[in-house]
């Protein structure tokens, strides 16, 4: 067991006062300037230096933009990824990496028909081109806050290993390369000051469709405990590691709503993680998952629950929200509760589907229902 006496992760101590933590997942839509920079760039109209910079402007302006919006921590809303799930890699294309035989390919296919596809790995070993603290350290550059980080699963990249083996480099030889990475990257940003690092775990549930006798989320997440294991040692480190679940966001579709989240949560807990952001503003039955959660989360958890749905086009009210927190603190104590986004706003950089000013709205209205139910339990107490 990750946590065998960390009981104090969470302040068994309750003060006079308790807030319930708010955080953003991470992306947001690129600025404009910067995505007719990206196309430029690909079209081999400016250099890469020039698109440096308009990454650096928009890290500026998004930053500035983010710390209106409320106090605490930020993110870079990911400004310079060219997704949350290749960042890692990108830098490798096409050396490394191809895409060329597309039904090697992971793929991935959204409600609304559009897909997105995983490189197939084609040179060992696995190693990153890019590590997120690069991410961190811009930001910290423009703001005084608290920097949240998100990277990659080690489940999620697991997907780049072709079917056939690479000649003299076996899939477990590439695991643990993949491993040794992904520590490193989480590793890193901690030692840069990042306050959290969030592991974007989205595959958990679709694996449900690729394999619905759960196999595939049990190895998903074994994998994903022999990263987070590597912390044992540090708990500190330990407390400021999260992990990410939602039904996959992108250009307002999901990839996996249809899978029914009862059938994964359980299994989440088994991950050795003392924070856990979990999607919930985007289902039906909100009251069925959170007595699941109720039954399975650990005393030392913090559970960030979804209280906006960025696929949604209509914008949440502060009422609505802290409805959705009056109701998760019948399932959920609120000395272990925090609030947070379904997903980010736009984890791939091309994702235009939502405007940035309503992306604001809609992280405002998080910000302010949080304080508005904070307020109201406290004051029951």
């Amino acid at each position: 067991m990750a946590f065998p006496s960390n009981t104090n992760i969470i302040n068994v101590m309750k003060p006079s006062w308790i807030t319930i933590p708010t955080e953003l997942i991470g992306s947001l839509p690129r600025t404009t300037a910067l995505l007719e920079g990206q196309q430029a760039y690909k079209a081999g109209h400016i250099s890469e230096n020039q698109l440096e910079k308009l990454q650096d402007k928009a890290i500026r302006q998004t930053i500035a933009e983010l710390e209106k919006t409320g106090p605490g921590q930020i993110t870079d809303g990911e400004q310079a990824k060219p997704s949350f799930l290749v960042y890692p890699i990108a830098p490798l294309y096409p050396s490394s990496y191809s895409f060329e035989d597309v039904i090697d390919c992971f793929t991935i296919t959204f409600s609304d028909g559009h897909q997105r596809a995983l490189p197939r790995l084609i040179k060992a070993p696995f190693q990153y081109g890019k590590y997120a603290v690069d991410y961190v350290q811009r930001a910290q550059q423009y703001t005084r806050r608290p920097i949240k980080q998100a990277i990659i699963s080690p489940s999620a990249l697991s997907n780049v290993y072709p079917r056939a083996t690479i000649p003299s480099y076996t899939r477990e030889q590439f695991l643990e390369d993949l491993v040794n990475e992904v520590e490193k990257d989480i590793r890193l940003c901690l030692e840069a000051g990042a306050d959290k690092v969030q592991m974007d775990f989205t595959e958990a549930r679709l694996s449900l469709k690729i394999d619905p006798s759960g196999k595939l989320l049990k190895q998903f997440i074994h994998l994903n405990n022999r990263v987070l294991d590597r912390f044992n040692n540090n708990p500190e480190y330990q407390y400021k590691i999260g992990i990410h679940i939602c039904p996959g966001g992108d250009r307002d579709s999901y990839h996996s709503l249809d899978v029914d989240y009862s059938s994964v949560l359980p299994s989440i807990f088994d991950l050795h993680a003392s924070t856990f952001y979990l999607s919930l503003a985007s289902e039906r039955d909100r009251k069925k998952n959170l007595a699941i959660i109720r039954t399975f989360m650990k005393p030392y958890h913090r559970i960030f629950l979804g209280v906006i749905d960025p696929c949604d086009a209509r914008v949440e009210t502060a009422e609505q929200v802290c409805d959705r927190i009056l109701e998760a603190v019948r399932f959920i104590p609120i000395e272990q509760l925090g609030t947070t986004d379904d997903c980010g706003y736009a984890p791939f950089s091309d994702d235009e589907s939502t405007t940035r000013a309503k992306c604001y709205d809609k992280i405002r209205a998080r910000v302010d229902g949080t304080r508005m139910a904070e307020r109201i339990l406290n004051s029951r107490k």
